[in-house]
């Protein structure tokens, strides 16, 4: 029995991509990066700024975060001392593409 479908090798995913999503569509990492977009926030604001989140996981998605590359930690020794989060070049790098999910998710979902 002929078909006449012509053949195609199977398209895989990006790998590029699927470490993309793998990364942020981890629980709280693409919402963290989102809500640093309008500059840096101090622990406890960005704690209440993003929600639900506990202590020890946003701590733990931070530090993720910094060995990412994408959000920076600056400590002030002051008095008093006080610790922003800021987002890095490549960070900032990703903000065109969560404001299109944004958009996409609030039109489509």
């Amino acid at each position: 029995m002929s078909t006449n479908q012509p053949s195609h090798e199977p398209r895989g995913c990006d790998g590029a991509l699927a470490t993309a999503f793998g990364f942020l569509g981890k629980r709280w990492n693409g919402i963290l990066l989102a809500t640093l977009m309008d500059g840096p926030m101090g622990y406890s604001y960005l704690r209440r700024a993003v929600g639900s989140i506990s202590d020890s996981v946003l701590s733990d998605r931070l530090g993720e975060l910094g060995k990412a590359g994408l959000v920076l930690r600056t400590v002030d020794e002051g008095p008093p001392i006080s610790v922003q989060y800021s987002l890095t070049p490549s960070g900032q790098a990703l903000l065109p593409s969560l404001q299109a999910l944004t958009d996409w998710a609030s039109k489509n979902l």
